[in-house]
């Protein structure tokens, strides 16, 4: 068997859950993996509505043939951004680096096994986007069934190239950052930069076509799409293959990306061991010298270990307090561009009364702050260091609230400072300003009740990778999905609510209604600890 499948196959082996399934006999850990699938399938489920629903859309008004390069542009930005979230966790900085380091296979081989795992399990979000999108492009198009199967066999290679730019920037990030004395700093603040920049970039696009008007809007984005493949060759070589049937734009999206796969890891294999054990490593001070101790409570001392953690890992720098970063842009944007602005930009123009959005201030920034709740996946990092945790003199209430109040000390005052640049720049009356910030406060303690409740409840310690936990575990996925959905339901009804009632009387019953939740998911968390 060729020594890349054969590792690949055997990573994929050791981390697959359907071996709980086929092989396990405690009933919970089988129950806990088909809620995972259960909620997976749910996730998909939603990709797949929202993208056929754009696809109908796009062919009402005539614009069919633009469909397949739309598939193309979503399918390479999602993989660019997945990827570059994993490159730190899966291709470098790995748990189990030195076992498999000591395997007899080239660095170049392992690099491209580790690329082709994150590439394999990011596959069901690509293939979910290409194979709704192929449904709503047959519903008017009518293309022949051999054009099918070519848009399927294509929607395998579409996420390559954008995935080996994703790998090749994470790796020239670990690159230079190994020359920096505090190089996971490093490399977590310019992996913090590409990702805003990625944020930030449907703003950027957007701003070519803001208008009114669907249809104009709608040929304004289909002209985007096809400047995109001028700048971007794989694009308009997948919708040439399609639309005009020219097999010689598959065969160049197929060929250039196996050829960048060989190019890429080749290079990378040259100083992939050298890249990996600096990052492993540590670097000692020749003047070292021992100080007075400080003592903490047993509480802080845990606040510590998390903060300690958090810088320590990327993978937990981008995930946990990417959402923290974007509040504090968006505060200080707001405050130096305007309210009113920042609406206009965000609403693409629309005429929307930001008098009429001030009620839903607290939300619009709990929105990012609450983006992740690092208690959510916190109990679950302990992994295989549980059962130390459990040996020590520390009640498991008194581990579940230091780390709830490691994240109240991440998100508060992040909250306090948006809420208050929001309703500074919305002339917020003194009032309503005070009872925001008072929501906010209460919205970061639900984040946090919440978010432990689902990591004490979901779990997972028997994980190899730091990603698995902190972006693909049940508890994260528990927490986030029903909070952003929720939080974008609320702003709707806070804004609705806003136009015929007080607005201080309709702050007040969110806070009360915030704090009973937080209360009652403090409980849960403490009730959980109990039970273990």
């Amino acid at each position: 068997m060729n020594k890349t499948v054969l590792l690949l196959r055997t990573l994929l082996l050791s981390t697959s859950s359907v071996n709980l399934l086929k092989h396990s006999k405690d009933k919970k850990k089988k129950r806990r993996v088909i809620l995972a699938y259960v909620g997976l399938f749910c996730l998909y489920g939603m990709l797949v509505g929202y993208s056929f629903a754009i696809c109908l859309g796009y062919s009402v008004y005539g614009l069919t043939d633009s469909i397949p390069a739309l598939c193309a542009v979503t399918i390479s930005a999602l993989a660019m951004i997945f990827t570059f979230f994993k490159v730190n966790g899966y291709l470098l900085n790995f748990k189990e680096y030195d076992m498999i380091m000591s395997l007899p296979f080239q660095p170049s081989t392992v690099a491209g096994c580790k690329f082709l795992y994150m590439y394999i399990k990011s596959l069901p979000w690509y293939l979910s986007i290409s194979i709704s999108m192929l449904a709503g492009y047959g519903v008017f198009a009518k293309p022949p069934v051999g054009t099918c199967i070519i848009w399927l066999i294509l929607s395998l290679f579409i996420p390559v190239i954008p995935s080996l730019f994703a790998s090749l920037l994470g790796f020239i990030i670990a690159k230079l950052s190994v020359g920096f004395k505090h190089k996971k700093a490093m490399q977590t603040i310019l992996s913090l930069i590409f990702v805003l920049f990625c944020f930030s970039l449907r703003y950027i696009i957007e701003a070519f076509f803001r208008n009114g008007k669907i249809r104009e809007t709608l040929e304004s984005m289909s002209g985007s799409i096809k400047q995109a493949g001028k700048i971007y060759p794989p694009i308009q070589w997948f919708s040439e293959t399609i639309v005009d049937g020219k097999i010689s734009g598959g065969l160049l999206l197929a060929g250039v990306s196996i050829l960048l796969f060989s190019l890429v890891f080749f290079y990378v294999g040259r100083s992939y061991r050298k890249i990996n054990s600096a990052l492993q490593s540590h670097r000692a001070k020749s003047d070292y010298r021992m100080t007075r101790q400080k003592s903490r409570s047993v509480i802080h001392a845990i606040v510590f270990k998390e903060f300690k953690r958090m810088t320590g890992s990327v993978v937990y720098m981008t995930n946990g307090a990417i959402g923290v970063i974007m509040a504090v842009l968006l505060g200080v944007i707001t405050l130096i561009i305007g309210f009113n602005k920042v609406i206009a930009i965000v609403t693409n123009g629309a005429p929307v009364d930001g008098k009429m959005l001030q009620p839903a201030i607290p939300f619009v920034v709990y929105f990012l702050v609450g983006m992740m709740s690092t208690p959510a996946f916190t109990p679950s990092l302990e992994g295989k260091n549980y059962w130390i945790v459990r040996s020590l003199p520390i009640k498991k209430e008194t581990l579940y609230r230091g780390k709830m109040l490691f994240n109240l000390y991440l998100t508060v005052p992040v909250m306090i400072f948006s809420v208050l640049c929001l309703c500074i720049s919305a002339k917020v009356p003194r009032t309503e300003t005070i009872l925001d910030v008072i929501l906010g406060i209460m919205l970061c303690c639900f984040s946090t009740a919440w978010g432990c409740a689902c990591g004490v409840k979901h779990m997972r310690l028997d994980w190899e990778n730091e990603v698995e936990v902190i972006k693909q575990g049940a508890a994260v996925a528990l927490y986030m999905l029903p909070n952003m959905l929720v939080v974008m339901a609320l702003v709707v009804l806070v804004v609705f609510l806003g136009l015929r009632m007080d607005r201080r009387v309709l702050s007040l019953i969110f806070i009360g209604i915030t704090a009973l939740l937080s209360l009652l998911s403090y409980l849960r968390v403490m009730a959980l600890a109990k039970k273990e």
